[in-house]
């Protein structure tokens, strides 16, 4: 329940950004959103249905390829956005970019998108669309990050916005919300689980490993030589969160 919860707020955030940022000024910023935006420009169509009825074969594959929980999430994702698009943001006001200038509705757009999308990967869903193609590739090629899948997905929607628009400056704009998207996603996905390996040589080893035990973390002692000394000496290995380098380091200086 408090996934799903997640996920129709994150689907808010994602549609309040298309509604008053993305979409009023024809910025395309891939995915099925970013198609949406340009077949609406096109043919006046919905923006929200658009996304619905693009999403239809792509959930179904989703199904088929993917966990089925997560597809599920999916499905409640893709119908909120659908949802909060075409009837709950669809009166709000515009931000019009005035002389051309359309940098800050893709900075601000590209900041509600992908905290949008980052809090429903968070909960193992999608926004559907390409995201659906950037989880298939993401359980294939786990060691890509997500925020970086999404940004190559989303490039060939936007060449594809050139082609319709013809217009280089809003090609540009979708660039820069695509990058400010996949760096909020990567940041909110992984911005407290990143790591660091360190390796530390000191006389007083014993020392050290026991502090860092106390702090509830993993120690590994590697012998090691010295290569022009030919000394031997202890060689302590953990890993930690990139949060708590500076306090473990800390910790470190204190004994040696």
């Amino acid at each position: 329940m408090i996934d799903i919860a997640v996920i129709i707020v994150a689907a808010a955030l994602y549609s309040l950004g298309v509604n008053f940022f993305i979409s009023p000024n024809n910025i395309a910023p891939g995915g099925a959103t970013g198609i949406a935006i340009i077949i609406s420009g096109v043919s006046g169509a919905s923006v929200g249905s658009l996304i619905g009825l693009i999403n239809i074969p792509l959930l179904i594959a989703g199904f088929i390829l993917l966990n089925r929980k997560t597809m599920i999430k999916t499905l409640i994702s893709v119908v909120a956005i659908t949802v909060f698009t075409d009837h709950v943001f669809a009166g709000v006001p515009h931000y019009l970019a005035e002389n051309g200038n359309g940098i800050m509705a893709s900075i601000f757009g590209g900041v509600l998108l992908g905290a949008g999308l980052g809090l429903a990967y968070s909960r193992e869903g999608s926004s559907g669309g390409t995201d659906i193609v950037t989880k298939i590739v993401s359980r294939f090629f786990p060691n890509f990050k997500l925020g970086q899948i999404q940004f190559a997905v989303d490039s060939c929607v936007v060449l594809a916005g050139l082609i319709v628009y013809r217009d280089l400056n809003i090609v540009l704009y979708a660039i820069v919300a695509i990058f400010v998207q996949s760096k909020i996603i990567d940041m909110i996905v992984y911005g407290g689980l990143e790591s660091r390996m360190l390796m530390i040589f000191s006389e007083k080893y014993e020392d050290i490993s026991k502090r860092l035990l106390e702090q509830s973390r993993g120690v590994t002692l590697l012998n090691g030589e010295g290569a022009y000394s030919g000394d031997e000496r202890r060689v302590i290995v953990t890993a930690i969160y990139k949060r708590d380098y500076s306090k473990v380091k800390r910790i470190i200086k204190e004994i040696d």
